[in-house]
């Protein structure tokens, strides 16, 4: 048996194409360092700090990256790409095309005997109200509709603008020290257990590696980044670990 691997928020594109190329390098090579034991792939959102399929364009960059997670799938190992808040418009390409297959919102299922709940982080707490709504606005067929009138140069080229503005502001916000009791991954994983039997829960988004026992048997973990921190997780031997990778 081969193992389960997890990572999120690659965040390719910012926060200039030098530096986002280098870390593309970077993140090739490890991939190529997991693939010979590799027999589950989890890429939990945020993997481009943007992306939009228009019918007939995509981003031209992320080139290497793709090239690596095709040759995985054809290798016969299954990789789940889950929509983030920075690559949401994602339609049949990675499907088609890559051989991902392309989760929505949460995963929730066993792998090898433990039950799994994975999600990219976001829009979970019930706190996050106003946050919903302009989620539920930019994922809404009209908007994508609209978005898809305009040039993709223009498009592509506003949106990640506003895709930069908004790292800026939450990597701001990754830097305030919040007690682990209110982590609102943390809040609802452990409402969620109050009536569901889940062993692991796997996040990204807070850029924040940690891994935590909300009780004896159950245990939260946030995947980190590849922009800082350059963590990921593995699952072998009923256990899941989170990793530094040193190239």
């Amino acid at each position: 048996m081969g193992k389960t691997y997890f990572a999120s928020d690659f965040h390719l594109g910012t926060p200039d194409y030098t530096s986002s190329l280098v870390r593309e390098k970077k993140i090739v090579q490890w991939l190529e360092s997991i693939e010979q034991d590799c027999e589950n792939l989890f890429l939990l959102g945020d993997i481009f700090d943007f992306w939009f399929e228009y019918k007939t364009t995509v981003p031209k960059y992320f080139n290497r990256l793709l090239g690596k997670l095709a040759s995985m799938t054809d290798s016969g190992i299954s990789i789940y790409f889950f929509k983030g808040n920075h690559d949401m418009w994602t339609f049949d390409y990675l499907e088609k095309e890559i051989g991902l297959k392309v989760i929505d919102e949460e995963w929730i299922g066993e792998i090898d005997g433990k039950k799994f709940y994975i999600h990219h982080g976001d829009a979970l707490w019930k706190e996050e109200r106003g946050y919903k709504i302009i989620r539920k606005i930019f994922r809404s067929r009209i908007a994508i509709w609209l978005f898809r009138r305009l040039h993709p140069n223009f498009g592509v080229g506003f949106a990640n603008y506003l895709s930069r503005k908004s790292r800026k502001k939450n990597s701001q916000l990754d830097q305030v020290e919040i007690p682990l009791e209110k982590e609102y991954q943390i809040l609802f994983a452990k409402e969620y257990s109050k009536t569901n039997s889940i062993d692991f829960f796997i996040f990204g988004h807070r850029h924040k590696p940690l891994e935590h026992l909300i009780n004896r048997s159950t245990k939260v973990i946030n995947l980190g980044d590849w922009v800082t921190h350059f963590t990921y997780a593995t699952f072998e031997n009923d256990k899941v670990k989170l990793h530094n990778y040193i190239s």
